[in-house]
């Protein structure tokens, strides 16, 4: 049987390559956000004493946003803005507005600066250093925030501002304000610039969005929902919509979906859950606290010459031989079709199947920018899979040079809260099917099975128990300490804060709700006597010769024809000792794995 994994003929292997797509590959970039905040006197009022107001929920969002980027994206570039205050402080001098944060990298820096207005109770502090003003221009506004994207020495791949506010009509009255600040809205929607609309609820009035912002904001197609949420009223709220918007939804890549001859749409590739992990160390220089960078180079092992990549070859092994190919030739091997997305049919949903998973599930979203009119076509397709219960299969070439893969293509309907919040997109659930060769059939061993009475006591114990489970309540309590200390280290305070495990057993809950029905489940289950903390028996020890505890070595078997067994093709099968035993009696070297025993033999018999 031929190992068909890549081998080196001194090769350097490019099946970790970026995904290339048909339409796009990777987006590149950063990401840049501009936090712009409504600084007048209202967006300091508040219903309680006890509760924040608007202006510090605003600004607690800013500062959680810079911890989690620091930790999820530190490139991006973050900024915060005032409007609407006494004292003005921007590049381009307009009146009443005040940069607090230019663009630039989330630092420790900036979030002990936002700490400041959150520690501080009294807004007469606010008052007296920067003060309030009624009497900005949006369009300024506006104006300046574009400057700063333009002005920006970086890259910036996707350019977003969230715009705080509990006032619904900034310029009521002022016709000629309101078209400007329209006009420009309308500038910076061109220039690629997305003005996201953070409002909330004033404490003495609701906030109607029709009196001026339904002319100001524009939203993408991608994140359409037809419907704007409601103004948040609690930080909670307020926090769940910046996480939503404070970065731009980067696809995997673009790719074309046929379905049938002469008929293709554009989709666009997403994940939706994916692995967290902590981040790599970083290699720096000891005398100049630079990062390093690493160099892999190949050397030939008999001369010690330096291999170019035109030096390299792979190879398979096939009966015991090494079958070499050029790259040009591993190219052509690997080509099966132009990358995309192939319809094959449909089957009913109830036919995919749990143990069906072979790898995470992506997400994918019609693309107009690569097929027009491909929105309707894909729309239509999702509704009708949901109507008649039906999931698509189809053939996936991901990327060039890349073997096909059936996947299911399982839809799903959009969801909102009770806030008009998105919690589900709508669109299809790409699931990778697996092939005959990766379905395995095991054979259990023989167990006791349980009986009635013990399987209607599990049942009572797992009713009692049950609760109602969300993935987004449960965070990682190995990465939050991870990112506790650093977080505490950057900000030199004397301790980390405190982190809860909510994955920790309640075991005072359990032992409330299901206690006796657990005594009564063990009483059924476990034999008279039966001591779960008791500490198990030792094993007895091999009889026969040897110390304490030492386990019989098995006997070696000396009656193997080694060069039969090479002929055959069956070295593979050997134990290592075999093989070095045969190794010494030939005078062949005896240090090495397996493999390199295995090859050594089949040199010196010339297979």
């Amino acid at each position: 049987m031929a190992d068909w994994s890549w081998g080196y003929a001194d090769a350097d292997d490019d099946d970790n390559e970026e995904a290339e797509f048909s339409y796009e590959s990777r987006f590149g970039g950063r990401d840049g956000l501009i936090f712009l905040i409504d600084c007048t006197k209202p967006m300091f009022a508040k219903d309680d004493e006890d509760e924040d107001s608007p202006f510090d929920q605003c600004i607690k969002c800013a500062k959680t946003v810079l911890s989690n980027k620091i930790i999820s994206s530190d490139k991006d570039l973050i900024a915060v803005v005032f409007f609407g205050t006494e004292k003005a402080e921007n590049p381009t001098e307009f009146k009443h507005i005040y940069v607090l944060q230019g663009l630039d990298q989330p630092c420790a820096k900036r979030i002990l600066q936002l700490e400041e207005f959150t520690d501080n109770d009294d807004n007469n502090d606010f008052s007296n250093t920067i003060g309030h003003s009624s009497d900005y221009q949006l369009s300024d506004v506006l104006w300046t925030c574009s400057n700063m994207f333009s002005n920006s020495e970086q890259k910036i791949a996707h350019k977003r501002i969230m715009l705080f506010t509990n006032n619904d009509n900034p310029h009521a009255g002022d016709v000629g304000a309101q078209r400007q600040a329209k006009t420009k809205a309308k500038d910076i929607n061109e220039l690629g610039i997305d003005l996201e609309l953070m409002h909330l609820q004033s404490p003495d009035k609701s906030f109607d969005i029709t009196k001026f912002y339904q002319d100001i904001i524009f939203i993408p197609d991608d994140e359409d929902i037809g419907v704007l949420p409601d103004p948040s009223v609690k930080f909670e709220e307020l926090l769940t919509r910046v996480r939503t918007k404070d970065h731009k939804k980067r696809s995997m890549g673009r790719m074309a979906f046929k379905l049938g001859e002469g008929l293709e749409l554009g989709v666009s590739m997403f994940n939706l859950v994916r692995s967290t992990t902590k981040p790599y160390a970083i290699n720096l220089d000891k005398k100049t606290n630079e990062p390093v960078k690493t160099k892999t180079s190949r050397y030939c092992e008999e001369t010690g010459e330096k291999l170019m990549p035109s030096d390299i070859k792979k190879f398979q092994k096939f009966g015991g031989r090494r079958i070499i190919f050029d790259a040009d030739e591993v190219t052509e091997i690997r080509k099966f079709d132009q990358p995309g997305l192939s319809l094959m049919g449909f089957k009913p949903r109830s036919s995919l199947k749990r143990y069906h998973h072979v790898r995470a599930a992506q997400f994918i979203y019609p693309d107009e920018t690569s097929v027009t009119g491909s929105t309707p076509l894909f729309s239509a397709l999702l509704q009708k899979c949901l109507a008649r219960d039906v999931m698509a299969v189809c053939k996936l070439i991901p990327r060039k040079n890349s073997p096909p893969k059936f996947v299911a293509l399982l839809a799903q309907d959009e969801e909102l809260d009770e806030h008009n919040v998105q919690v589900t997109p709508s669109g299809f659930h790409l699931i990778y099917l697996p092939f005959t060769d990766d379905i395995r059939k095991l054979k259990y061993d023989a167990t006791p099975k349980a009986n009635t009475d013990q399987i209607d006591k599990a049942k009572d114990i797992v009713k009692k128990l049950q609760f109602s489970y969300n993935s987004e309540s449960f965070e990682n309590p190995v990465l939050q300490t991870h990112y506790r200390n650093l977080e505490a280290l950057a900000l030199d305070r004397d301790q980390p804060e405190d982190i809860k495990d909510y994955t920790e057993p309640n075991a005072a809950h359990i032992k409330r709700r299901a206690g006796n029905l657990i005594e009564e489940f063990k009483e059924l289950v476990y034999p008279d006597g039966y001591d779960p903390d008791a500490t198990p028996a030792k094993r007895k020890a091999a009889s026969g010769g040897g110390g304490r505890g030492q386990a019989k070595k098995p006997k070696l078997d000396e009656n193997i024809n080694v060069e039969d067994e090479a002929k055959a093709g069956k070295l593979g099968k050997l134990t290592v000792a075999a093989l070095k035993n045969f190794c010494k009696t030939q005078g062949l070297s005896t240090v090495g794995k397996k493999q390199d025993l295995i090859d050594s033999i089949n040199d010196h018999l010339g297979l």
